[in-house]
């Protein structure tokens, strides 16, 4: 969409506003106005709807690749029916592509040898010119080639820029599997890393030290498997203390695309109930019981949460604020009662619990490879471990499906794996 915008030169106001000539680039039209600021800004708005409404996307002998994405991108995929984070992921790969040198090539010069080459350089690894690839998962690959396949679809229709789809020839391939014969490493180096209860002790020391306030996100994930999103997310309204359970609703992420925080569904967009031991409880209560004290002791600089409704075409985010007492605060601002929060009161943000736990780790040689998400591998390995049935487990994590969380999960440490092979000794009564 055209942006544009007035300044006063004398004692008229002008307007400005961007369109694209036919070779796709920025082109800036200036006209005079009245001298009246609201006039002025009026006719630029209508100068803007007749250009949307007039304007063509570059004629098909100019367009390139990287024209027609960023076309795409503004024409479909920002009003289609995809969820934030999947546009979100498209937008990251269409920037990604736009690197690589593939996008500067007109649109009807593009092959299909043109589209393998450049997905086999994203899955086996490599460079082009100043391109890198390190080869990446078959989920990532995906995404860069469900954003060739529907631009190219556009393409030819409904803009019939050219008259076939290319990425139709294209084969996602897959990477070889090979193991080294001979090779003297242990074979459980590439198992699902978990925390032993030594380990979690040791983490929890170490991020009272320097970062306090991610000691209880990382307490809620070991005790309940949530995500780091998810444990952001969390409200007081969430959490019933008198019957020990929690109901996930929301996460919390960084829109990298938007340059905001942003409060959004869970992954699988589903609400669930996840019960919680009587360790927790005690955890949350004294939080609580903190968080009353640092509202106290703060006074008018105690930070209060927030979230603010936008719009943007048919979609619709949710932005996160916070704003002290001496603020303030806008009418379209809900204020929301997060559970993790820092000694000020503002929300403890993933970004900054993650930090803090890639510190610890660099301090604790023994959390070597830990990272947030391993709370939650250690929260099911423990549950399967101890009896839990596998769909209980699947459920207080919110997997889709059953053999998600046994593939995955099941007997993710050396010990499960022991104690699984003694199994036989009961067999022959020993």
């Amino acid at each position: 969409m055209a942006k544009g915008s007035v300044r006063k030169k004398g004692k008229k106001w002008y307007a400005r506003f961007y369109i694209e000539d036919e070779s796709g680039r920025k082109v800036q039209k200036e006209f005079a106005g009245t001298e009246s600021k609201a006039e002025t800004e009026a006719m630029l708005r209508k100068a803007i709807a007749d250009y949307e409404e007039k304007k063509f996307v570059a004629k098909a002998d100019n367009i390139t690749l990287g024209g027609l994405l960023d076309v795409w991108a503004e024409e479909e995929l920002k009003v289609g029916t995809l969820s934030n984070g999947t546009v979100e992921n498209y937008l990251q790969a269409i920037n990604r592509i736009k690197q690589h040198p593939i996008s500067g090539r007109k649109l009807k010069t593009v092959t299909s040898e043109h589209l393998q080459q450049f997905l086999d350089l994203l899955t086996f690894g490599g460079s082009v010119g100043s391109f890198v690839s390190k080869g990446y998962s078959k989920d990532y690959i995906h995404s860069f080639s469900a954003v060739l396949q529907q631009s190219f679809r556009f393409a030819v229709f409904p803009k019939q820029l050219i008259t076939f789809n290319p990425m139709q020839y294209v084969v996602l391939k897959k990477k070889t599997d090979s193991a080294d014969l001979f090779a003297e490493e242990n074979a459980e180096d590439g198992a699902v890393k978990t925390l032993t209860y030594e380990l979690y002790q040791k983490l929890l020391a170490q991020l009272s030290k320097r970062s306090k306030d991610a000691v209880l996100p990382v307490q809620i994930a070991y005790f309940t498997g949530l995500r780091l999103g998810e444990v952001a997310g969390l409200t007081w309204q969430d959490v019933n203390l008198d019957e020990q359970y929690l109901t996930v609703r929301r996460s919390v992420r960084y829109n990298s695309a938007r340059h905001k925080t942003e409060i959004g569904p869970t992954k699988r967009k589903k609400v669930r109930t996840v019960d919680f031991c009587d360790t927790l409880a005690e955890i949350l209560r004294a939080a609580k019981k903190e968080q009353h004290k640092n509202r106290f002791q703060y006074g008018e600089l105690y930070h209060r949460n927030y979230y603010k409704e936008v719009r943007e075409k048919n979609r619709v985010f949710y932005e996160y604020y916070h704003l002290d007492g001496t603020q303030e605060i806008p009418d379209d601002y809900k204020e929301i009662s997060f559970v993790c929060l820092r000694s000020d009161g503002s929300l403890e943000l993933p970004s900054t619990v993650g930090i803090a736990c890639r510190s610890a780790r660099k301090k604790v040689p023994e959390l070597e490879g830990f990272h947030f998400h391993t709370l939650r591998h250690t929260y099911t390995t423990n549950l399967l471990e101890n009896g839990a049935q596998p769909k209980d487990v699947q459920e207080l994590l919110g997997h889709s499906d059953v053999s998600t969380t046994m593939n995955v999960y099941a007997h993710a440490t050396r010990e499960a794996k022991k104690k699984s092979a003694k199994l036989l000794d009961m067999v022959i009564g020993q």
